[in-house]
């Protein structure tokens, strides 16, 4: 079975209500839009991803995918876990794939969230923000709902040093 390697960044913010989690709504396929026939398509919320390039460290595709998906820049803060799962290529040859994700949490630094570049409307319907204390609700995938739960235990312990 084929092996993807990709890295993703739980970007945070704090505000005056709390953490803030930036989001992204993925750009659905036409033919997945088909496949749910009349029924309403749930909205996808999912963080910020991407395979890691030939050169390139995890920690640095997650910075880049961040930028590239959302429009913002961060920092790295701390490695947070690795999710593996499998899943079925939904184009071209509809084959099983074994995927790795590290993901990173990140503290957000500068930009305007939703902020891309044209090109990456193909990948990203939007980007925003929304409060992290909602973010397990709200994500689509249970890995990256696991995912959130980490940053959380991180942020209570380390919440002087992530502001």
């Amino acid at each position: 079975m084929p092996r993807e390697i990709s890295a993703g960044g739980v970007v945070v913010r704090p505000t005056s209500q709390g953490w803030e989690l930036a989001v992204i709504e993925p750009r659905r396929e036409p033919s997945e839009a088909a496949d749910l026939g009349k029924k309403q398509a749930k909205v996808v919320l999912a963080l910020p991803k991407g395979l890691v390039d030939p050169g390139e460290t995890p920690e640095q595709t997650a910075l880049r995918e961040v930028r590239e998906e959302t429009g913002i820049t961060a920092r790295v803060l701390t490695k947070l876990t690795d999710i593996k799962y499998v899943y079925v290529r939904s184009w071209g040859d509809k084959q099983r794939i074994f995927k790795i994700v590290s993901f990173y949490l990140l503290r957000y630094d500068s930009g305007t969230i939703d902020d891309l570049v044209s090109s990456m409307r193909i990948e990203v319907k939007r980007a925003f923000w929304i409060p992290l204390p909602e973010a397990r609700r709200r994500l689509t995938y249970r890995g990256e709902r696991e995912v959130i739960g980490l940053a959380e235990q991180y942020l209570a312990l380390h919440s002087k040093e992530a502001r």
